[in-house]
């Protein structure tokens, strides 16, 4: 075979490749192997796997159990995590140090802490992205939520939007942003009471965002907001399920364009405990949905001419 035939081949581990020396011990079939495994594509026999171990190596070299890993990198922090910690009272091995060293140790951390950032953007960067992380803890949102709003911080911070706004409001808007495109029930009055930065300057930070960086964030409708708004109600079942058809049957009519989604799912819920016979008030379905008692009825009322 000539040199070249053999560096024309690829070696992307993810394509299937046949082989014509192997074939399957059941049935004779042909056998394709990729990353993962090697099956028949007749009888789907496999017949190995897992050939190259992709994760991690947690084997030990020596009698204290040493492992050849670190932390992951991670959006969430601004040196993508980085960044040396210098202990204080203890060495690595958890012996005490004697107070040569630990007062060595304090000069080198003051050092550190000084020559942490080499610009004022780095500083703003750790500092928004702190504010991320606090948000997305106090909000119970997933790792890959809060993954996604400081990288969407870190490209309002590229593409200069912080210049002018407060940087609470950016990362507030962030959050919302990363719960809009995730299909996540959240209102902004949730993260910027969370925030402590005005609804307002919330809801302007995240209309720059979207217009300036594009988000794929998609209109949210009133059956997002069902789930929650019955849990917060403690509703049973039978009611949750009837609220979300009345909510389902109400978009495909198309009565909920420009409507306040969580009060048009606070009337669904007010509306279907009435029919099954549990009396929800019209003040509780409004305080869970920050919406007003004129807002519920008037969605109630919708419902019961536009929808069966």
């Amino acid at each position: 075979m000539a040199t070249r035939d053999i560096y024309e081949t690829g070696f992307d581990e993810d394509v299937r490749t046949e082989s014509s020396a192997n074939q399957c011990p059941e049935c004779d079939g042909r056998v394709t192997t990729n990353a993962v495994e090697t099956v028949c594509e007749d009888c789907g026999l496999v017949i190995d796997e897992q050939r190259i171990d992709h994760g991690p190596e947690w084997r030990p070299y020596d009698d204290e159990g040493c492992e050849r890993t670190g932390a992951p990198l991670t959006a969430a922090r601004h040196d993508r995590g980085l960044s040396t910690e210098i202990g204080r009272g203890t060495d690595a091995k958890g012996n005490e140090l004697s107070g040569q060293k630990r007062r060595r140790l304090a000069r080198m951390r003051r050092e550190q802490t000084r020559g942490r950032w080499r610009s004022k953007a780095e500083r703003n960067l750790a500092h928004g992205l702190g504010e991320v992380r606090r948000l997305a803890s106090a909000l119970e949102l997933s790792d890959s939520v809060r993954d996604q709003a400081c990288q969407l911080f870190r490209s309002a911070q590229n593409e200069d939007l912080l210049r002018g706004r407060s940087i609470e409001a950016i990362a507030a808007a962030s959050i919302y942003g990363a719960c809009r495109c995730n299909g996540r029930s959240r209102l902004v009055d949730d993260v910027s009471e969370m925030a402590r930065v005005a609804e307002s300057r919330v809801t302007n930070a995240y209309k720059t965002l979207n217009e300036e960086l594009g988000l794929p964030a998609e209109p949210v409708s009133p059956s997002m907001f069902v789930p929650r708004l019955a849990s917060d109600l403690e509703c049973p079942d039978e009611i949750r399920q009837r609220a979300r058809a009345l909510a389902e049957q109400a978009e495909e009519r198309g009565v909920t364009t420009g409507v306040h989604p969580a009060g048009f799912a606070a009337a669904c819920l007010y509306k279907a405990g009435h029919e099954e016979g549990r009396w929800l008030t019209q003040s509780e379905a409004a305080d869970v949905a920050n919406a007003s008692k004129a807002t519920v009825r008037a969605h109630r009322d919708t419902l019961e001419e536009q929808v069966a």
